[in-house]
């Protein structure tokens, strides 16, 4: 029941004006269902096809055509124009939206909602009044224990997994019934392979707070303030991206450094630093995520979980984690992984250590040890271009 108020208190207005779309698509879906009797709605975030998503639905498209499948998304997406290269898609939260959405036999997202509406949906899905088959292709590999993903918040029909020791643990902790968690690989792993990367790019990619980007209570509480440039966040970051020994790396080993924050985070670029030639900071809207994760030979992040594809692809990887403590208390408990002791890349509290293990490994080439090889195995035993196919079939018997 606490969950429960927890969601109700999150419930918004917009969401309240949405319910009319209820019972005219529950009312019309039995004639949608008629042409559509085996119909696959595939979504990511409104606005995106760039994830496990898009791959899947291209994958469908390509190599099942005669599957009816139909993709969701904004017409005012950057993204749209691949889909409609593809195939059938449907503008994201409309009412024929929440027919198709109603009417599919299986529901396919990156994202844990994929639905018209997330909140009204989740009434409905969690609390068991439409009991529908939701595959949940996630949009990064669980490495933490985020209880909203355990069974009893999503009722997922299957969840499915992009490394082994992930899959382990999503199935232990949970509480998803019998072979409802899936070891496939990622649909996105598919594109990862053959990369010939740019030894001159290095990428920074850290991810999101959730305090700051939501800018509720807890950003006085946690940070002392309410401006947000003022977080430690920002001061940390700012400081990263203006420090004279990247733009002193950049001149010696002629490398250029790509800042890309978690999207949840973008709309606050204005308030990092630009001001060194060798840093670009880029836009979500005018870059794809993939295309720089493939073409950097290095990575500086936080806590991303995207530095597993990072690690999929055999590179390498710095962790700058100056507030480690807060960021377990307040967004996500530890789960298998340990920053602090593994064989992908160093953890690091200061400006100082990350600079210095960025330049250890800009001047060996940015090579990776053979402890990291092992390790890699050890975590994708599964490591082809098989990815979208077992996903597929995984859906198709589900």
């Amino acid at each position: 029941m606490s969950h429960f108020l927890y969601q109700l208190r999150r419930v918004k207005a917009k969401d309240i004006a949405q319910v009319w779309k209820l019972p005219v698509a529950l009312a019309c879906m039995p004639f949608y269902k008629r042409k559509h009797k085996d119909l696959w709605i595939v979504c990511e975030d409104k606005n995106e096809a760039r994830d496990n998503g898009y791959w899947f639905y291209k994958y469908v498209r390509e190599e099942h055509p005669e599957q009816d499948c139909l993709y969701a998304i904004s017409g005012k997406s950057p993204d749209v124009e691949k889909i409609k290269a593809l195939g059938p898609w449907v503008e994201y939260g409309t009412l024929k939206h929440w027919i198709a959405y109603l009417a599919s036999s299986k529901k396919i997202s990156s994202q844990k909602a994929g639905n018209p509406n997330a909140a009204i949906f989740y009434a409905l899905e969690v609390y068991g009044l439409l009991k529908d088959k939701r595959i949940f292709l996630q949009h990064g590999i669980t490495i933490n224990d985020q209880k909203w993903l355990y069974y009893e918040a999503t009722r997922m029909w299957r969840f499915i997994c992009g490394a082994r020791p992930e899959y382990e643990f999503v199935e232990s902790v949970f509480g998803y019934p019998r072979n409802c968690v899936e070891y496939t690989g990622f649909c996105r792993f598919d594109n990862l392979h053959n990369v010939e990367p740019d030894p001159k790019l290095v990428l920074v990619m850290p991810t999101w707070r959730e305090w700051i980007a939501d800018e509720d209570y807890r950003l006085e509480q946690y940070e002392g303030t309410t401006v947000i440039a003022q977080t430690d966040y920002f001061k940390r970051w700012s400081e990263f991206l203006a420090s004279s020994e990247l733009k002193r790396m950049g001149e010696r080993y002629d490398v250029r450094f790509v800042f890309y924050p978690h999207r949840n985070m973008q709309k606050y670029m204005e308030y990092f630093p630009t001001s060194n030639e060798y840093l670009q900071v880029a836009d979500a809207s005018a870059y794809d995520i993939q295309d720089l994760l493939k073409q950097a030979a290095l990575m500086v992040t936080d806590y991303s979980s995207v530095f597993m594809d990072f690690v999929y692809m055999k590179k390498p990887v710095v962790f700058y984690q100056f507030d480690y403590g807060l960021f377990r208390k307040a967004q996500y408990s530890e789960g298998y992984f340990d920053y602090r002791n593994n064989a992908f890349g160093p953890s690091m509290e200061t400006l100082d250590e990350v600079m210095r293990e960025l330049e250890k490994y800009l001047a060996k080439g940015c090579a990776v040890s053979e402890e990291f090889l092992r390790e890699h195995g050890r975590y994708f035993p599964l490591y082809d271009s098989s990815n979208c196919e077992r996903v597929y079939n995984v859906v198709r018997d589900a």
